[in-house]
Parts: structure tokens; sequence; C-alpha cells
């Protein structure tokens, strides 16, 4: 249990107040309502510093908060390699995904994936996500933020109704404006925190060199051998990068920041910005776990399991006051991940699914489908607690696991589709469907492994992210054959949404500051391998 005193419990109200002030102005301001462009694209006129801070605040949730921090007390920063890699694709949606979004004028990814192959195409990644959101996003955020509630004394199902309905309220009638905006602020106040949490354990630890020393070599490197079972680098180099181009580079969560930029410069500068602000979830997440295993071994606190890390760091190394700091940082980093769930929900619902059945429907009604489709994924996350309150801890990790079965057809259907002309309708529902049934047969034999016959466990014993090369590969092999061996696509009707000539001149206007901070990007990363190796 984490104490608060008076000024640390002024702090978190100060912080939702600031909160619903910004979500209220940004509503008002933009006059959200009167068209669908406005409430579920920002009004397309959004600068790259909003798009940047709202990539890094929504990506940030419970698993960088406290599952960060907990395996990096357990096995050191090797986990950290998810982050690193995310700046690789946020480069990768900024300079070659970006100009087809923004030309085509898409809302949403299904819709894109309709205009380079078939509606076939968008009934599977619409149903996908909103399935996939709900499962894992929606209930592992509000499981976390009762967690985070229970952590300073609130009972479990106050604290994730408070997440629940405080981020719903915004949501709803602020559309993606009052998210983006609040991400932002979110953005500040989370690193504040995550820096007050580094800086006060490392005061405590005797500063950086004493970490080391007390961790050692195994600890500080982020590249483990092949047969590593947990972060082996062959599926870092090759299989991290699939599952990054499906989140970082197709995925409605995530796009829809960059669908609201005014043009395509901010776009991928905001995309370049997100890069460097994820690189420090190093510092901020991981290395704070890290200092936990090390003043453990140094005999001043104790832990129980490694997931208490972050918590016990908070209990014991931070002050009255900057506590309070710290919690409103793991409410910021909750909020703004459901807040952002529950307006891509409502926007695949609305423009997927509801448009698609009434193509006449006007803009203000569009605009009140989207606010009861968020209100109703507001409910059935109210629904979803008892479920999640119950659940033992073996299943939320297959929830978590699920994204990583269903990722390798989408990455294959965007990735090759926008480079090869030739591939069409029928190779991408082929492949889309043979990764689900792969996929999901995998998801199956995870959980009754211990049941399964010695081969089938051997394979399933395989490490996550070399199964997501396998299939990968597959799903990507199954594209190309049946769209060879089958009629080509009409090439009117893709024109624009795969590279020509035409296509790399546009997207390569007002780009040599964007080049230059690219380097510096990659150098950074670069700098991190080699210091961390």
């Amino acid at each position: 249990m984490v104490s608060l005193s008076t000024l640390d419990i002024a702090v978190i109200v100060a912080y939702f107040v600031i909160v619903f002030a910004i979500a209220v102005w940004a509503t008002v301001r933009e006059k959200v309502s009167s068209s669908s462009s406005n409430y579920f694209l920002g009004g397309k006129n959004v600068g790259w510093f909003v798009i940047g801070a709202s990539l890094f605040a929504s990506n940030i949730g419970s698993e960088h908060l406290v599952g960060l921090a907990g395996t990096g007390a357990s096995s050191g920063v090797a986990v950290a390699q998810f982050e690193i890699i995310a700046g690789f694709m946020l480069l990768l949606l900024g300079w070659v995904f970006v100009p087809f979004y923004l030309k085509s004028g898409v809302f949403t990814m299904p819709e894109f994936l309709e205009r380079r192959y078939s509606s076939g195409a968008r009934n599977y990644l619409s149903w996908m996500s909103i399935i996939a959101y709900i499962l894992t996003k929606i209930s592992v955020t509000i499981f976390a933020g009762a967690i985070v509630f229970t952590s300073i004394g609130v009972e479990f199902w106050t604290g994730a109704i408070i997440v629940v309905v405080a981020t719903g309220i915004y949501t709803v009638f602020g559309g993606l404006k009052a998210v983006l905006y609040t991400d932002m602020i979110q953005m500040f106040v989370l690193i504040g925190g995550s820096i007050a949490v580094t800086v006060f354990g490392l005061q405590e630890l005797g500063g950086w060199g004493e970490l080391q020393s007390n961790v050692g070599d195994g600890f500080m490197s982020m590249w483990k051998p092949m047969n590593d079972p947990d972060f082996p680098w062959t599926g870092i180099l090759f299989g991290a990068p699939i599952l990054g181009v499906w989140y970082w580079c197709t995925d409605q969560y995530i796009v829809q920041r960059v669908l609201s930029a005014r043009n395509i410069e901010n776009a991928r500068r905001g995309t370049i910005f997100g890069g460097f602000l994820k690189m420090l979830p190093l510092f901020l997440f991981v290395i704070p776990g890290v200092i936990a295993y090390a003043l453990t071994q140094k005999g001043i606190f104790g832990l129980e399991n490694s997931d208490q890390a972050l918590i016990v760091m908070i209990k014991n190394m931070v002050p009255t006051g900057v506590r309070g700091l710290v919690i409103a940082g793991l409410l910021a980093a909750l909020m703004s991940s459901l807040s952002s769930v529950f307006n891509s929900c409502s926007t695949l619902f609305t423009i997927d699914i509801y448009k698609k059945w009434k193509p006449k429907s006007e803009e203000k009604h569009l605009v009140r489908v989207g606010q009861i489709a968020t209100l109703v994924m507001v409910i059935i996350g109210l629904i979803w607690i008892p479920v999640m309150e119950r659940i033992s801890g073996q299943l939320y990790t297959y929830l978590q696991t699920v994204q990583g079965y269903i990722s390798p057809p989408i990455a294959a259907v965007f990735l090759l589709g926008i480079f090869f002309k030739r591939l069409n309708a029928k190779g991408a529902i082929a492949s889309l469907w043979t990764g689900f049934v792969l996929g999901m047969g995998l998801l199956v034999m995870d959980v009754f492994k211990e049941s399964l016959p010695g081969v089938l466990n051997s394979i399933i014993s395989i490490n996550f992210l070399h199964l997501a090369i396998f299939l990968f590969v597959i799903c990507s092999a199954v594209l190309i054959v049946v769209s060879l061996i089958t009629e080509r696509p009409a090439l009117q009707s893709i024109d624009g949404l795969t590279y020509s000539k035409d296509a790399t001149v546009q997207a390569s206007s007002s780009r040599k500051r964007d080049l230059i901070l690219t380097v510096v990007l990659i150098g950074v990363i670069l700098g991190l391998w080699i210091y961390f190796s």
C-alpha cells in the first residue's frame, strides 16, 4: 500500500481538473460535434508536436508502467528492445505509409484495405480490431487502472469505475481532439512522474556506476543469445519488427493520430518526434526496475515478486508531494490508453460498419452514432470489470498474446500491398484467413500446452517472436502465390495506393529537416544498442 499525504491527494485532484479543463477547451474551441471529420480525425488540422505526444502517451499503458519495471527487475534491460524497435517502426510509418494514408483520405485502416483490395478485407480488419480492442486493450487497461487505485487504498471496483467513467466522459463529448490534447498534457505528467522515480532511486542507490556494479553486465545488456527464452536477438531483429509494422503502421489505435495531421509534413514530423520519445521508456520504466533489483541486492528492501518493483519504488524512494505526481503519471498513462481505444473503437464501428449500412447518413448523425458507440464501449468496460477481477494471471497473459498471433497476416497485406501492384483481393483474403487459422491454432495450443503431445508442445514452446517470423513468411507466401495465379487487379482502382515514381516524388517534398532528424534518431538508436551491448 502506498500512503498519500494531503499534498499528494491535492496533486492528483489537480491533475484530474487540468485534464478535464483541457478536454472541455478542445471540445468547445474545435466544435467537434459539427462534422465527422472534426469528431473522428480532429478536423485534420493537428500539428506535429501534438501528434508525436499522443503517439507516445496512447502507447504507454499498464504494460509499460508495471510490466517493463517488473521485467527490468527480473531480467534486466533487454525488454527495452521493443521500445527501441518502435523508433524504427515510427520512421517507417512516417516515411513509407503516411503519404498513402493521407493521399487516400481515409478515416480508418480497414477503409484503406478496402480501397487497396476489397470490402472483404475491410470487414475482416474492422471486426478483428474491435474484438481485439475489447478483449485486450479495454479490459487490460481497466484492470490495471483498478490495480493502481488499489495500491493507494481505493477498492478495486471503485478504482475501475473512476477510470472508466472519467475517461469516457471527455472521450464521448470531445472525440479525437479532446483525446489528442489530453494526451499531450498526460505525456508531460507521465514523463515527469517517471523521471522522479528514476532520479530518487539512483540517489538512494548511489548513482549510475553503483547500479552497474550491483547488477552485473548481463542485466545491463540488451542482446541475448538466440536460445534465450524471452529476448533472443534473432527474434528481436526479425520478429519484433513484424509486430511493430502491425501495431505502429497499420493499427487504427495508433495510426488515427497520424490521420489527423494537417499535412504530410506534420504527420511525418509527428512520427519522428514520437520516435525520439520512444527512447525514453528504457530510462523511465525499465531502469527503475533494474534499480529496484539492485536495491534488493543491497538489502534496502525486498520484493515478493518482480511486478511489485514500481509500487515498492514509489513507496520507499519517492517523497511526499512528488508521490502524488508519480501516481498522477500512472493514471495519465492508463487514461490516455483507454481514451484512445474508446475513440478508435467508435471510429471503426461508425465509419466501417454503420456508415456502410447507412451511407447517406448526415455528418451530425454520424457524430451522434460515434458518441453512442463510445458510450457502449464504456458500458462494456464496466461489465467486463467483474470478469477481469476474477481471471487468473495466466489468462491475463494469453489475452495479451492474442495481438501477437493476429498481427503477421495484417502486417503482410499492408506492407507488401503498398509495394507491389500485382497483389490482389483474393490473395489478401487468403492470406488474412490463413494467418487467422494458424494464429488461433497457436493460441489454442498455447492455452492447452500442458496436455499436448511432444511434437506440438515443442512447436508452441518456440519463442513467441520466432513464431511471428514463421507466420509472416507463410502469410506473405500465400498472398503472393494466390495473387499471381488469379487475375490482375484493376490498376485504376488502386491508383495512388501503391508505390510509383510519382508517389515517391510527392512524398519527398520539404523533407530536408526531417531527413536530418531521422538520421539523428537512427544514430541515437545505434548508440543505445552499442552502449547496452
